[in-house]
């Protein structure tokens, strides 16, 4: 009787223990069941409304209740968004399975659209803007081979009022410009042409019309990673200023000025010390002047050749830095031995300089020096001439968009009065360019010409300064409208002054 109740018993225990196996199973999957749902639901969530969206705790529930956002709630709904965010991609393909598109209107993004982009745009190396492509309106040229030719042209309608001393002139003209820069598109090397010429014709009023032809060419041969060569040539044809110091009183057409130009250079980088050399070749041509009594009167004493050779040593403090000192012998010789009022004007200069190369990107670069240039002139009787000289480009970007451009030269202008050697000539240019808008940029241009003679010398000291404005719009990448304004003023020290003043706009037409 004992073991019977004693197996009945067993039995039992096992009975229950299975049967509380079964309920807490059912408890899990009914669990399991319930969070599947919620993930679906927040998978896939309908457009909130003002009903779905819970309410804040109102002022009037005591403590702040729960309202259906308790702290446990607000974390659960995280957890599950963030969890549906990671399901999406199994939405879009079950979707596209089942021939629905994706991406429904109903569907609001758990994640921002760029996030969700999959062709983003990659930021800088260093993490700042990047910087405007000064080129991004310019037109795309025409393809030739492996040069690529950008040429415009411009058509303008212009004012001018000449004012030199108690005279007065008055003119409207049409002048015809061109642009055209060819580049190579070499794996190795490079040749770059640039060009831009002027026609004037009048339309009403009088005075000389000042065309112009300018060429350049230069060639660049990497020899080897250390050695960089130029060969450079160069022609440039205009008419001499009526307000010159050489210009020829009682002319109704100034003489013709043509320079023909040739150049070589090498440069070596030697590690810490970099190396170069140059030798440049100039001619000058004059034509005959046409005077107002309807003679001519022949120049062709003033033709010269003018030959200089240059070295300079530098040394790198810095990529962005670099000290050099630089040294230069020339010799300038006429055509004929002895000009119209037989002084021998040939010559020879030679000078010295030091100075500092920077290169600090696209902020700022170039490089200043100063030094000394003595001339000396084959004839006895004509002084020779010795001055500081100021040699100098910086190009300056202070801000985006705003590019300014300041250049220093001496230079010697020889003279053709008897007796007189010459002048020193210092000229301080600069060009300032602003982008107003992403096709209107304006122009500021000025600049200030000193011309020192010896002391006791007849001609005096003149100060020439000029200023400038302008606008371009580009209209399309093919068309921009011009419009400019100038005023040019000489100053002498004695004798008569001048001013001229310009006005103009015009449309530009590129390729």
């Amino acid at each position: 009787m004992v073991s019977l109740i004693s197996t009945s018993a067993r039995r039992d225990r096992r009975l229950g223990r299975l049967l509380a196996l079964l309920a807490l199973a059912g408890v899990v999957v009914a669990g399991l069941e319930s969070e599947a749902a919620q993930a679906q639901q927040m998978r896939q969530p309908s457009p909130a409304t003002p009903v779905d969206t819970p309410a804040p705790p109102s002022s009037d529930d005591e403590d702040g209740a729960d309202n259906g956002l308790s702290t446990a709630t607000l974390q659960a709904a995280t957890q599950a968004r963030v969890a549906g965010t990671g399901a999406r991609d199994e939405d879009a393909a079950s979707d596209l399975s089942s021939g629905g598109r994706i991406g429904r209107a109903g569907d609001a993004p758990a994640v921002g659209d760029d996030l969700a982009r999959l062709n983003q745009r990659e930021g800088s190396v260093d993490g700042l803007r990047t910087r405007l492509d000064p080129t991004r309106n310019d037109a795309p040229g025409i393809r030739l081979g492996t040069f690529t030719l950008k040429p415009s042209i411009n058509q303008s309608i212009n004012v001018e009022n000449r004012r030199d001393g108690a005279s007065r002139e008055h003119r409207g003209y049409l002048e015809t410009g061109v642009n055209a820069t060819l580049t190579s598109d070499w794996s190795r090397h490079q040749l770059t042409v640039t060009g831009q010429g002027a026609w004037q014709k009048n339309i009403s009023g009088e005075g000389a019309t000042d065309p112009f032809v300018d060429i350049d060419a230069d060639l660049r041969l990497d020899v080897s990673h250390q050695t960089t060569a130029h060969l450079k040539a160069g022609y440039r044809v205009e008419r001499e200023d009526a307000s010159d110091p050489n210009a020829v009183a009682n002319a109704t057409t100034q003489s013709t000025v043509q320079q023909f130009s040739l150049g070589s250079s090498i440069e070596h980088d030697f590690g810490i010390l970099r190396g170069s050399a140059r030798l440049d070749g100039t001619r000058y041509a004059y034509g005959d002047v046409e005077l107002d009594n309807g003679t001519t009167l022949s120049l062709k004493d003033r033709n010269r050749n003018v030959g200089v050779a240059t070295g300079r040593l530098g040394y790198e403090l810095s990529p962005a830095l670099i000290p050099f000192i630089e040294a230069s012998l020339g010799r300038g010789l006429y055509d004929e031995r002895r000009d119209i009022s037989g002084y021998e004007r040939s010559y020879t200069s030679w000078g010295g300089r030091g100075g500092l190369q920077v290169d600090f990107g696209e902020k700022l670069g170039g490089e200043l020096a100063l030094g000394y240039g003595h001339y000396g002139f084959d004839d006895g009787r004509l002084r020779d001439i010795g001055a500081l000289t100021v040699d100098g480009l910086v190009n300056w970007s202070p801000q985006r968009g705003t590019n300014i451009a300041t250049s220093l030269t001496t230079a010697l202008e020889p003279s053709t009065t008897a007796g007189e050697s010459g002048a020193i000539a210092y000229s301080l240019t600069s060009r300032a360019t602003r982008e107003l808008r992403n096709a209107l940029v304006a122009r500021l241009s000025g600049g200030l010409t000193l011309r020192n003679y010896p002391s006791g010398s007849a001609t005096p000291d003149e100060r020439v300064w000029f200023a400038g404005a302008g606008l371009t719009w580009d209209i399309n990448r093919a068309l921009a409208l011009t419009g400019d304004i100038s005023y040019e003023r000489t100053l002498r020290d004695s004798g008569i002054n001048a001013g001229i003043a310009k006005i103009g706009i015009g449309l530009t037409m590129r390729r």
